[in-house]
């Protein structure tokens, strides 16, 4: 009698741990990075670039669209670089220490990139650098707009021309 308790005890734990262990190696989705809006994310040293995207309606000029996080202690000149018309472009962006900055959205520093040739829908190729640290190539999706509210008023205003008097 004793042995079939034993038995029974054995085959109860075989079955517990058989069916509760498979925790142990199935991997966690939570601990899997992914973005989850519309754009990219990357890091170049102490400074991260979260749903980084272009807005543009034509095609030709866009609105770049980031958040930067400075988690360092100094401020950094961050080197934001694209190639338009066979010419490497460069506009340097001021993220200040230990702060958060949305680059492209009111009252906030504002990259604007001209001559791309990048409709929407396209993903276009951005390089972010700062100081000596290696640099990102992050390719940026384009919206128009048209994909949410939040972008629409975000996209790039076309600069006035002046029409000459008759």
């Amino acid at each position: 009698m004793s042995a079939r308790i034993v038995a029974s005890v054995f085959l109860a734990a075989g079955i517990l741990l058989g069916t509760s262990a498979c925790g142990f190696y199935a991997p966690q989705a939570t601990l899997i990075q992914y973005d989850p809006s519309d754009g990219v994310s990357g890091e170049v040293g102490d400074i991260a670039f979260r749903n980084a995207l272009l807005l543009s309606e034509d095609g030709s000029t866009a609105s770049l669209l980031v958040t930067a996080i400075n988690n360092g202690d100094t401020a950094q000149s961050v080197v934001v670089q694209y190639e338009a018309g066979g010419q490497k472009v460069t506009t340097n962006v001021t993220i200040r220490a230990n702060s958060t900055v949305t680059i492209g959205t009111k009252d906030r520093p504002s990259v604007l990139l001209e001559n791309i040739d990048s409709a929407p829908g396209d993903l276009f190729p951005v390089f972010l650098q700062y100081g000596d640290e290696t640099g990102v190539e992050l390719l940026l999706p384009v919206l128009d707009g048209t994909t949410g509210a939040q972008y629409a008023d975000l996209l790039p205003t076309p600069t006035p021309t002046s029409i000459p008097a008759a």
